[in-house]
């Protein structure tokens, strides 16, 4: 799940991202910023879905994917879009 969140007097936007994975230990998120070699933790709540939060700057777009357990590769359902990458498969694309 994502959540954007926008401020009318600043020019970055709040996002919230949410991956909810029954069998996950970990779940790192890659590619936003554009680093794909520093892989972000996600921190794992209560309930036990794994929540990140950050500010991007309005008007930009991030590919990005999720790493469950250092092995698996996810994208996320409710991205704005998805587009193919050079491994065969798709990255999730946010649009702010």
């Amino acid at each position: 799940m994502i959540k954007k969140t926008y401020f009318k007097t600043k020019d970055h936007c709040k996002v919230r991202f949410t991956v909810d994975h029954e069998n996950a230990e970990t779940v790192e998120i890659l590619g936003l910023h554009n680093d794909w070699n520093n892989p972000t933790p996600m921190s794992r709540k209560k309930g036990g879905s794994f929540t990140y939060e950050t500010s991007l700057p309005k008007n930009s777009q991030h590919e990005f994917r999720y790493l469950v357990n250092k092995t698996e590769w996810m994208n996320d359902p409710e991205a704005d879009s998805q587009k193919p990458n050079e491994f065969g498969s798709n990255n999730s694309i946010l649009s702010l």
